[in-house]
């Protein structure tokens, strides 16, 4: 197999898997971030901690997807493709932070043992607040910018995907920016009608991406296969 196709594959599959990571270990962190009871002892743990297995896995994506990428993206642009490695990163520190925070809520349970305290209660709901702008400022910014607006500019210079394809990116990044800014701000919570419409452009360039690197590999223009035939009939005419 072509060296660039395997990254290609590498890098869908990464994709993909992001996609079966990322959403599932949401839902699962339900019990920790919707009910305050939960650091006194109602509920279970065990979703909480496999909500967390699974974003260990997103990490290993994310930064699977960018240095697959990244030998590729260089020839375009080595400092851009630099960038979205560093992005990448970030976006991940983010959200490891996140996951420390709520296990950190999971070992303030075990040690209250049922028997919590009100600072105990508080500090866990700080640490749940914290997981909150810790998924803000990584999926809900830095994504925008990295795997929206430099990956989705890159791919669409070099022309490795489809350029209307390309185009989702590079206004999809920038909405999901724009609205984790907004939240910010406080124009409206991070769950709301407002957030999902401005992300879900983002969603379906990623999700492409994973489906079309996977099957497909980097897309090559017509005129880019065409040229070696050309190059051959031009030396026979010169022989």
């Amino acid at each position: 197999m072509d060296p660039d196709r395997r990254r290609s594959l590498l890098a869908g599959v990464l994709f993909l898997l992001t996609f079966a990571t990322s959403i599932p270990g949401a839902l699962l962190y339900g019990p920790v971030l919707t009910d305050p009871r939960f650091v006194l002892g109602v509920g279970s743990a065990t979703p909480v901690l496999a909500g967390a297995l699974l974003e260990v896995a997103l990490i290993i994506a994310n930064l699977g997807t960018a240095l697959a990428l990244y030998p590729v993206l260089r020839r375009t642009s080595p400092s851009l493709a630099l960038g979205y490695v560093v992005a990448r990163v970030m976006e991940s520190t983010l959200i490891a932070v996140g996951i420390l925070s709520l296990l950190s809520v999971v070992t303030l349970r075990e040690d209250a043992g049922g028997g919590a305290t009100a600072s105990t209660v508080v500090i866990a709901q700080a640490l749940v607040a914290l997981h909150g702008w810790t998924f803000l400022l990584g999926p809900g910014f830095v994504v925008g910018i990295g795997n929206g607006l430099m990956l989705g500019w890159m791919l669409h210079r070099a022309r490795l995907v489809p350029r209307g394809w390309a185009w989702f990116g590079m206004i999809g990044g920038p909405l999901v920016s724009l609205s984790g800014v907004a939240v910010l701000l406080g124009a409206y919570e991070q769950v709301s009608a407002w957030s999902f419409v401005a992300t879900l452009p983002e969603v379906v360039w990623e999700l492409f991406l994973g489906i079309y690197l996977t099957v497909h590999g980097f897309h090559v223009p017509k005129a880019r296969e065409a040229r070696p035939v050309e190059l051959v009939g031009a030396v026979g005419q010169v022989g």
